[in-house]
């Protein structure tokens, strides 16, 4: 684990003008369904004309409180899980704009998308305050396990709103439909035959406070020997 400024070192190589050019170690979507199956995260880049971000990717089951450290020191976006959108209608778990009765709720002219997949914030019931490294992975954890079967878990038992985790409602017809990194995520998982709730961190860039480069995300996936996708990769396999 780096433990910060996971954007700030690169191993790629520079020309003759000084500028960095990308690692040249390609991945396969079959090395991604592979550490995902193994517990390792993978970063998905989902394009340059789209959010143009890369998320840190695990399966929930494999979040142990060391994995939500290094979500929140080498990636430094959002925590989210996300669900394909069948596993979260069994929870009864709504779009959050279709939810709150509020005027900022609407007319959200995003950029990048028609909606935003976000859905409620929850904690474990088992948890404390919910926000620590043991207390969101308790939550992601038993997330992933509720996923697993999801018409046998009673969701308001286990699970508390508002909380500390925030939730993404897949689109239905998933990557025919959406190409978020929701969407991409819950594709990776159910191609790896893994129950359908994935963590999503976005990967931020503390020289800038933007998105991680790719070519920054990508020797961070060299160095630590993790795979690196573009969203390209997926929706050619995948779709």
């Amino acid at each position: 684990m780096t433990g910060h400024h996971a954007g700030t070192r690169s191993n790629a190589s520079a020309d003759a003008d000084g500028e960095r050019n990308a690692p040249t170690t390609a991945n396969t979507v079959d090395d991604a369904l592979e550490a995902l199956r193994a517990g390792d995260p993978v970063l998905v880049h989902d394009a340059a004309d789209r959010e143009g971000e890369t998320d840190l990717i695990y399966h929930a089951d494999s979040v142990t409180p060391d994995a939500v450290s290094r979500l929140r020191n080498d990636a430094g976006g959002l925590v989210c899980v996300a669900f394909d959108h069948e596993t979260a209608e069994a929870f009864d778990l709504p779009f959050y704009t279709d939810e709150v009765d509020h005027p900022a709720t609407a007319d959200h002219e995003l950029g990048y998308d028609e909606r935003s997949s976000f859905s409620l914030t929850v904690n474990h019931r088992d948890t404390y305050t919910g926000i620590t490294d043991k207390d969101r992975s308790t939550t992601i954890q038993a997330l992933g396990a509720a996923a697993a079967t999801p018409d046998n878990t009673a969701f308001a038992d286990e699970f508390r709103v508002p909380g500390h985790v925030h939730l993404l409602k897949a689109a239905p017809d998933l990557l025919a439909q959406r190409e978020g990194h929701t969407e991409l995520g819950v594709a990776l998982a159910e191609a790896a035959d893994l129950s359908p709730a994935i963590v999503v961190c976005e990967m931020l860039d503390d020289e800038t406070g933007e998105a991680l480069s790719p070519v920054d995300a990508r020797s961070y996936a060299d160095r630590h020997e993790f795979c690196y996708l573009e969203g390209s990769d997926v929706l050619e396999r995948l779709a």
